[in-house]
């Protein structure tokens, strides 16, 4: 097991904790300390884990994976695994014996997590929990076919990632020889599409869960969310469009449609608010309808954020947050504007 760390020294004893919980408990855990100035190389040590601290990186998260990888890979076997975990997260139980499951079957390549938000942080938070939930309901009506495999725990097959770096710098993008492509802002959404390209699939069961941080405040998730979405269009941009890559340009345009479809409306109520009020079935059945599916895709949080769902202005607020988002990440993309990484270190209690 992997797990990348820089100044996690509060994080990290949850997140190891859950690995030793595990119902098939790994043979390995490796803790990347990456850059540290904290005690996260001390503490790994003292949960049992061992310590890999990197040298001279640069390139955040993918290029402390990297160099831990080239020593790893050197020594594995072919069918062995790795899973990469981020030091800020816990795995559910079952994660690794339903995710070593899911790889007997050689098609797959990796398997992700679904994540779910940690407690706290006030609206922010509890907005980001009812947005985490919705995609973990996608995630199972697609009987868990993942469109991203995400960086905060997923298990990789050995002889795949040893074939991702082998195809860098032909048949994908990103340095000859490097497992992650440094060069990539959202170094779990390339890995997904690298993994693709080769011909594997990706999935993530519903029993692989685990438990991921949420931003705290506003600034942290604006910040968080423009090099999601800014990683998204670059790397659509480095694979071009073809038959992988096609779901997620159609994904792509769908926000932009959206984003169009939700001003038009504005604009549309704010020309016709002096005109009579007028009650019509058919619309006012396809808001209830609309009302619905926000509360019924939230239910299994509970009642809480089934009441959050209901006030739909603040739902709507969120979702013209994220469409500032789309807004910002393109056109930064256009401008090809330099992309900032942020990290968030979880204070010590």
């Amino acid at each position: 097991m992997l797990v990348p760390a820089h100044n996690e020294e509060a994080a990290l004893p949850a997140a190891l904790d859950s690995l030793w919980r595990q119902t098939r408990r790994p043979d390995r855990v490796v803790v990347v300390a990456d850059n540290c100035t904290d005690a996260t190389a001390a503490v790994a040590r003292s949960a049992g884990a061992e310590v890999f601290e990197t040298v001279g990186n640069v390139d955040k998260k993918a290029g402390g994976l990297n160099q831990a990888l080239a020593i790893l890979l050197e020594v594995l076997e072919p069918a062995d695994r790795v899973l990469v975990m981020d030091a800020d997260g816990a795995l559910a139980p079952a994660f690794v014996e339903t995710a070593l499951r899911e790889l007997e079957d050689e098609t797959v390549g990796a398997v992700g997590g679904i994540f779910w938000g940690e407690q706290g942080h006030g609206l922010v938070g509890e907005l980001q929990r009812n947005e985490y939930a919705r995609y973990a309901r996608d995630i199972d009506r697609k009987r868990g076919r993942a469109m991203v495999l995400t960086g905060t725990a997923t298990l990789h097959r050995v002889d795949v990632l040893t074939r991702v770096a082998a195809a860098r710098g032909d048949e994908l993008p990103g340095p000859h020889g490097l497992v992650y492509d440094t060069t990539a802002l959202t170094e779990d959404n390339e890995i997904t599409l690298a993994i693709k390209s080769l011909g594997y699939r990706c999935v993530s069961p519903a029993d692989c869960w685990v438990i991921t941080e949420v931003m705290p405040t506003w600034r942290d998730l604006w910040r968080q969310r423009v090099r999601w979405q800014r990683g998204a269009i670059e790397n659509l941009r480095a694979y071009g469009l073809n038959r992988i890559t096609l779901p997620y340009a159609v994904q792509q345009a769908g926000m932009g449609v959206g984003l169009l479809a939700m001003w038009c409306f504005l604009m549309l109520t704010v020309l016709t608010a002096g005109a009579d009020f007028h009650v019509r079935p058919l619309w006012l059945a396809v808001g209830l309808v609309f009302v619905a599916e926000r509360i019924v895709t939230v239910r299994r949080r509970g009642f809480r954020a089934m009441i959050l769902a209901t006030v739909m202005v603040v739902e709507w607020a969120y979702d013209l947050f994220l469409q500032a988002v789309l807004l910002r990440s393109a056109w930064d993309a256009v401008r090809r504007a330099e992309a900032r990484w942020h990290h968030v270190t979880t204070p010590v209690s």
